[in-house]
């Protein structure tokens, strides 16, 4: 858990400046989730593409495709059960690792996108940032070795 939170290193972090976002809010239990205000609206579709940029990998994605967004809230790693946290905090879409069926119709029912992104594809970006500042700071060699899991 550490390491999802830390401001700097953490994987929320991390991911928010793969997408391009600066986070201005914190949500869920121990603030694990991440929300920011996007400078322009966007559509489903666009920011989807970002994401699906970011990671690599397409992104499943629950909503309709052309809904402007204005928030975006993100968690990474298998924290789907923080969707009904991010819409209460104003998200238009809530970005995570993991999808189950209940999370599936809560984007149906609240009218909130979902973003199914990869948990290990939304984790990795942390380790290696944490990585990279102990190089640095410790003049030391890291390596991070990425194993593809398609879940």
């Amino acid at each position: 858990m550490p390491l999802d939170s830390h401001p700097e290193f953490g994987n929320n972090a991390q991911l928010g400046a793969s997408f391009g976002l600066i986070a201005d809010g914190r949500f869920a239990d121990q603030d694990l989730g991440w929300i920011s205000t996007l400078s322009m609206p966007l559509s489903l579709e666009h920011f989807s593409a970002v994401v699906e940029n970011a990671l690599g990998r397409k992104p499943l994605v629950f909503g309709d495709t052309g809904r402007e967004l204005r928030r975006v809230a993100w968690c990474t790693g298998g924290a789907q059960g923080y969707f009904e946290q991010a819409i209460a905090a104003g998200a238009d879409v809530y970005v995570s690792g993991e999808v189950s069926e209940q999370t599936m119709h809560i984007a149906a029912e609240s009218g909130v996108a979902y973003i199914a992104a990869g948990h290990h594809a939304t984790e990795r970006f942390g380790v290696q940032a944490l990585g990279a500042h102990l190089s640095e700071e410790f003049d030391i060699e890291h390596v991070f070795i990425d194993i593809d899991n398609p879940v």
